[in-house]
C-alpha cells in the first residue's frame, strides 16, 4: 500500500500543490483458468477443442465518451468492502480502482477479476522498491517481468499499469536522488517491450509524473518514453492546505509542459483534498476542472486516512459536496460497455 504517497503529500504540502476476495462463480472459473486449473471436472476436455479468446481490445477504454470516477482504497480490490463503503457515501460506484503492487509481487488476478466483476477498470501502480531502474533495464528481472506479462495475457482482462510513478520527484528510490531520466526511460521501455514480446496487449500503459510544482527545476521531457510506449499520461497531484488551490494552478503548469511533446489523454492518477474548511471547494474544483477539459479523462481519488484525512467522509460538508458533484452523468460508466 502506498503509505509513502500520503506522507509525501503532507510533508511537501507547502510546496506540493504535491486475503479475502469476493469472487463471482464466473470469476472463480476465470481465476482458476488463469492459474492453469480446470474450473470444474470436464472443463479441460471442453477447452481442448474450443477456440482461444482473442486478446482483449483496450482501445475503447483509452478515450471514452464519459469520465472515469476512480478510487484507491485500503485493501481494494482484493477486498471490496471499502469500495462499497465509498460508493454508498459518494452515491455512485467508482469505475476505476487503483491499487499498489510491489516489485516482485505476483500479478493479482483475483483482485483484477474483482474489479472487472464490479464493472471497473483495475489500475496497478507497480513500484520497483527492491531493484534499481538500471538493474531492471539490464534484464536482471526478465523472468519475473515475463511471468507477470504471461499472467496478464492468460487472464485476458484489461488493466492499466503505471510503472515507477512520480519518477520526476525525489521521495522514491527510483526518483531523482538515485536514478536518472535516461535510466527511467530505459527501464520503462524494457518492461513494456517484454510485455509486447509475451503478447500481453491487454495493458493500458500509464506514464505518471508528479505535478511539477514541488520540483520545478526537473524537466519532464527527458522522462518521456515515447508515443508508442504510453497510452495515458497519469498526473499525480493533491490539494493541500497551502499552495496551489485551483485545478489550473495545481495541474496547469504540468500539463502545459507535457503538451509540448504529447497529446495523449490525461488521467489524474492520484488526487485528494486535505481535510479542512477548503476541502468542499477543492472537491468542486476538481470535478469542474476535470469536466471542463476534454483531454482529461477522469481522476482517481486517494481515499485514505494516513498522515492526513483524504477521505470523502472527513466531514459532512465534504461528503455532501462529493456526492453532489459525482451525480453528474458524465462521471462514471460501465467499463465492460464503454
Amino acid at each position: 500500500m502506498n503509505r509513502f504517497r500520503a506522507l509525501a503529500a503532507v510533508l511537501l504540502a507547502g510546496a506540493l500543490l504535491a486475503g479475502c476476495s469476493t469472487f463471482s462463480e464466473q470469476g472463480r472459473d476465470d481465476y482458476r483458468r488463469a492459474q492453469g486449473e480446470a474450473a470444474d471436472p470436464g472443463e479441460s476436455a471442453a477447452t481442448e477443442t474450443a477456440k482461444p479468446e482473442p486478446p482483449y481490445d483496450v482501445r475503447p477504454l483509452l478515450k471514452p465518451a464519459k469520465k472515469y470516477l476512480g478510487l484507491a482504497a485500503e485493501g481494494a480490490p482484493a477486498d471490496m468492502k471499502n469500495v462499497d463503503a465509498f460508493a454508498k457515501s459518494a452515491g455512485k460506484k467508482p469505475n476505476l480502482i487503483e491499487f499498489y503492487s510491489a516489485w516482485g509481487d505476483r500479478y493479482e488476478a483475483a483482485a483484477v477479476q474483482n474489479a472487472r466483476d464490479y464493472k471497473a477498470l483495475p489500475f496497478i501502480a507497480w513500484e520497483p522498491f527492491d531493484k534499481t531502474l538500471g538493474q531492471i533495464a539490464s534484464g536482471a528481472d526478465d523472468a519475473y517481468i515475463r511471468g507477470y506479462a504471461r499472467s496478464v495475457k492468460e487472464l485476458n482482462l484489461p488493466v492499466a499499469i503505471s510503472f515507477a510513478h512520480e519518477m520526476n520527484a525525489f521521495w522514491y528510490p527510483w526518483g531523482t536522488k538515485k536514478a536518472t531520466a535516461a535510466q527511467f526511460v530505459a527501464a520503462y521501455r524494457h518492461v513494456h517491450d517484454l510485455f509486447d514480446q509475451e503478447g500481453a496487449t491487454q495493458v493500458i500503459w500509464v506514464w505518471s509524473p508528479n505535478v511539477i510544482n514541488p520540483v520545478p527545476t526537473v524537466r519532464l521531457k527527458p522522462y518521456w518514453p515515447g508515443e508508442e510506449y504510453v497510452d495515458w499520461v497519469g498526473v499525480i497531484g493533491y490539494y493541500a492546505r497551502t499552495g496551489p488551490s485551483t485545478f489550473s494552478t495545481l495541474y496547469g503548469p504540468t500539463t502545459t509542459q507535457i503538451r509540448a511533446f504529447t497529446k495523449k489523454p490525461v488521467i489524474i492518477a492520484e488526487t485528494a483534498a486535505e481535510a479542512g474548511q477548503r476541502k468542499p471547494a477543492d472537491i468542486t474544483d476538481l470535478f469542474k476542472g476535470t469536466a471542463a477539459h476534454d483531454d482529461v479523462i477522469g481522476f482517481v481519488w486517494f481515499n485514505f486516512d494516513k498522515e492526513a484525512d483524504w477521505r470523502i467522509t472527513s466531514g459532512p460538508a465534504t461528503t455532501r459536496t462529493f456526492r453532489e458533484q459525482a451525480a453528474a452523468s458524465r462521471f462514471g460508466f460501465d467499463v465492460t460497455k464503454p
